[in-house]
């Protein structure tokens, strides 16, 4: 009987410290520290509610205007009227700026006009690289928005005299692959989808997912639905635990998919998020793959209203939508997530980062912040994919948001569960720190295999590369690796509420490579994506990956013919 206590009282040892590990099936404990954080700015101005990467290597930041003053307090209005330090002008919102633009190589922030609330909206890059942002609370909710970025410094917001058919606040969108036409859809009590710009006189279509999976008792649950673009033009629409394949130019679902297992949702206020998995040129990009991970159990919201915080979900389901077998497969991550980003890293991998453990979205809904972030790689065995990363010292809760940068770091920023700008006195106040994750590959001790001084050539005269056609990449490599090398296009999102609106990853094909007598320098030729179904016309981010190890991405763009 004592050796049997004995026995029993190690094995309980070896359980604690393999929890204190995050020994959970499928985690990796010596990637565990992997990558590092540094901080790069103390003060924002503004909380990053959305967050968006132009094609000038700046950042677009904006907050909603109905939070109050914010932390960037202007000289004058944006009208030209004198701010003071008058009691009066220090509580007036139109004494401070709501948006900022952050130039990465200053690391520095200016103050951007923004007219009406953009509070929960939506956006979509265009071919030009013009930001299309749709939506908002209150004045906001049925405006059109556009963010041109440019080298000089003076580019601003402007507004449409256009107007969205229906409110939009809460709603998700997706460029098309027609020219430069947006898709809206959803949004609190908006059962329908539009498009930006409409064809004569098109109005909103009514969208019966929408009705089917809104849960009124719990704050909705299908807001900001999942969009992706499958390869063959059609739609992937999610929205709480339903999803169905969607020809949005005849109206029609053209395939309705199973449920995803298991109970809670996915969706705004449950907060889960999503992403479609890289594209492959090996099989001419036809397998689709999209991935939903986490979200709030089943009456987290209520409860949280009712100061309870439940355990959010730990699952994530991997669907093929093309072909005809569509099952979810089912994975767990290695803890509760709720509120977080998924992002998709230049080697391919998905970063999980953000959130929460319980509790739901909302004001004050949530308890328990997510401090490590999780790595997810695809290809790897189904018990091997996640690994947990180093954690952070910040907190990145409602309203925070992260975006990848051309070097391979990712910036993390926000965080805001109150209605106005709170730093005293509660669980989470009000996060204006800038932060940069840096990824494991951009290590130092990696530069000998990393590919340097990226150029991309394709025929004079043209503003970027046509769908099917070749262009060159040059670049300079000390050793290669083992492996074939990867040209990687990322189409770099708008990110709000745990969506990176019209993220997508594609694997190039490349048809030959020469290198020099030195055997330094390479040039490969490269194939563009086949169609605009693949890759929507617009700016990309081309990294050259070795073994791994990721370049510094080249912005290329991809146009029509």
């Amino acid at each position: 009987m004592a050796n049997h206590n004995h026995f029993s009282a190690v094995l309980i040892v070896l359980l604690l410290q393999c929890i204190q590990l995050s020994c959970v099936v499928g985690v990796s404990p010596p990637t565990q520290t992997g990558g590092r954080w540094e901080l790069l700015l103390n003060n924002t101005g503004v909380v990053a509610m959305h967050m968006a990467l132009t094609r000038h290597n700046t950042v677009v930041v904006f907050d909603q205007t109905s939070a109050g003053p914010s932390q960037y307090k202007l000289r004058r209005r944006f009208g030209g009227e004198r701010c003071t330090s008058a009691h009066a002008d220090n509580i007036d919102p139109d004494c401070y700026a709501h948006s900022v633009e952050y130039d990465i190589s200053r690391n520095e922030v200016r103050a951007l006009r923004l007219s009406s609330d953009a509070w929960c909206s939506s956006g979509s890059f265009l071919s030009n690289g013009t930001l299309l942002q749709t939506g908002g609370h209150g004045s906001g909710s049925r405006r059109i928005r556009k963010f041109r970025p440019c080298k000089d410094r003076h580019c601003d917001w402007s507004e449409s005299h256009s107007l969205l058919s229906n409110d939009r606040w809460y709603a998700s969108n997706l460029i098309l692959p027609e020219h430069d036409r947006v898709i809206v859809v959803g949004g609190r009590r908006a059962f329908t989808y539009e498009f930006v710009p409409k064809m004569g006189k098109e109005k909103a279509f009514d969208l019966p997912l929408l009705h089917r999976t809104f849960d009124d008792r719990e704050g909705g649950n299908n807001l900001y639905p999942f969009l992706h673009l499958s390869s063959d033009g059609n739609l992937f629409i999610f929205a709480n635990r339903d999803s169905v394949l969607f020809n949005y130019r005849r109206n029609k679902v053209v395939k309705t998919f199973p449920r995803i297992p298991g109970r809670g949702s996915r969706n705004y206020p449950s907060t889960g998020s999503s992403v479609i998995l890289p594209l492959d040129h090996a099989d001419r990009f036809r397998k689709v793959e999209v991935m939903v991970c986490g979200g709030s159990a089943t009456g987290a919201y209520r409860a949280a209203g009712r100061g309870r915080f439940v355990k959010g979900l730990q699952s994530c389901g991997r669907m093929v939508i093309t072909g005809n077998t569509n099952k979810w497969k089912m994975e767990q991550m290695p803890e509760p997530r709720l509120m977080h980003d998924m992002l998709i890293l230049p080697t391919g991998n998905i970063l999980i980062i953000n959130g929460a453990k319980t509790g739901s979205a909302g004001w004050g809904n949530a308890r328990n912040a997510s401090i490590r972030p999780f790595l997810y790689n695809p290809k790897n065995k189904p018990n091997r994919r996640f690994s947990v990363l180093k954690s952070t010292k910040i907190a990145r809760m409602y309203h925070s948001s992260a975006i990848v940068l051309t070097d391979g770091r990712v910036l993390v920023a926000g965080g805001n569960p109150h209605r106005n700008y709170t730093f005293e006195h509660v669980h989470y106040p009000t996060e204006l720190r800038l932060q940069a994750y840096h990824p494991d590959y951009t290590e130092p001790k990696y530069d000998g295999q990393r590919p340097t001084n990226v150029s991309i050539h394709y025929a004079q005269g043209d503003h970027g590369i046509k769908y099917g056609k070749q262009f060159t990449v040059r670049f300079k490599l000390e050793r290669r690796m083992s492996g074939v090398l990867e040209f990687n296009a990322y189409a770099p999102p708008f990110t709000t509420h745990s969506i990176s609106m019209n993220q997508r990853l594609l694997k190039l094909k490349n048809r030959n490579t020469e290198i020099d007598s030195n055997g330094q320098w390479i040039s490969t030729v490269v194939e563009a994506p086949p169609s605009p179904n693949v890759a929507p016309a617009g700016f990309y981010l081309l990294t050259v990956v070795n073994g791994g190890i990721p370049s510094v991405s080249r912005w290329i763009r991809f146009i029509n013919s």
